[in-house]
């Protein structure tokens, strides 16, 4: 496990302070508090910036943002910034639209080891229910219930009931180590020492929207560092939201080009982490 004092959250964000704003508060309830955040700005407005020096005031100077202009989706660049300028040992990544539970940061320190990174997945809510929530849910831990996850459509399918960590961490455990999907990198809630991400030269910022992280887990898989599944123990919700920088057929693209590293062996990427 990292040390105290050696792990940041990196959180990636473009204009959607309402869902960062979530994010950031349920970072500030979490089960430890021995961790930096770093806000990774792909390049928002006044209103992101003004959230973040609001929030400086809560977790004082374990809070940094990073930002650069926006000049199109950029977001491996913005994540390969925050790695080249990150002091911690161990790195936890979180999409800006993601909450996640109580137990998310330690968690992915309960399970990291030398050679492997640790993946799991999100609960995806709908749009009215993304707007709707507020702060004080979060903070009372409401959202992650089983009522209320019911109760706004969110429990469908064994899937989800698991993703919910509605079991005993055991049994769930278990589950996470005989699932049969994939160990794929994911951006909304994975981790991995600082470290493995150098080998790799971090993020291939080529990439533009889709198949941008799961890239990044075939690298370091062909780099002998292993994925991890932490699926059904880190509960962790997706805010439904628009997306203007969404490209179809560059989302198409990316994926055939990930499959091609994959089956390579690619472990570095052309345009990482070397090029700042």
């Amino acid at each position: 496990m990292a040390g105290p004092g050696s792990v940041e959250v990196v959180v990636s964000t473009y204009n959607n302070p309402h869902a960062l704003d979530l994010a950031l508060c349920a970072l500030r309830r979490q089960s430890i508090a021995d961790f930096n955040v770093c806000i990774a700005d792909d390049g928002s407005g006044q209103v992101t910036r003004d959230l973040v020096n609001a929030w400086a005031a809560a977790f004082g100077p374990r809070l940094r943002h990073i930002w650069h202009p926006d000049h199109g989706f950029r977001k491996n660049r913005i994540l390969n910034k925050a790695i080249a300028s990150s002091t911690a040992e161990y790195l936890i990544f979180l999409d800006g639209d993601c909450v996640p539970g109580r137990v998310f940061v330690e968690r992915h320190l309960a399970l990291s080891k030398p050679d492997r990174f640790c993946t799991g997945g999100v609960i995806r809510l709908d749009r009215p229910t993304s707007n709707a929530i507020a702060c004080e849910q979060i903070e009372s831990g409401e959202v992650f219930t089983a009522q209320w996850l019911a109760d706004h459509q969110a429990l469908d399918g064994l899937g989800n009931r698991l993703k919910a960590a509605l079991y005993p961490v055991w049994l769930s455990g278990l589950a996470e180590t005989l699932t049969p999907v994939s160990k794929t990198w994911n951006g909304g809630n994975s981790s991995t020492w600082r470290i493995n991400l150098i080998k790799v030269n971090g993020f291939d910022e080529n990439f533009g929207y889709g198949a941008e992280d799961i890239e990044l887990g075939f690298r370091l898989n062909n780099a002998g560092i292993r994925g991890r599944h932490l699926r059904y123990t880190v509960p962790v919700l997706h805010l439904e939201h628009e997306r203007d920088y969404a490209d179809q057929a560059g989302k198409e693209k990316n994926k055939e080009t990930a499959q091609q590293v994959r089956k390579g062996g690619k472990t570095l990427s052309d345009q990482g982490i070397d090029r700042l």
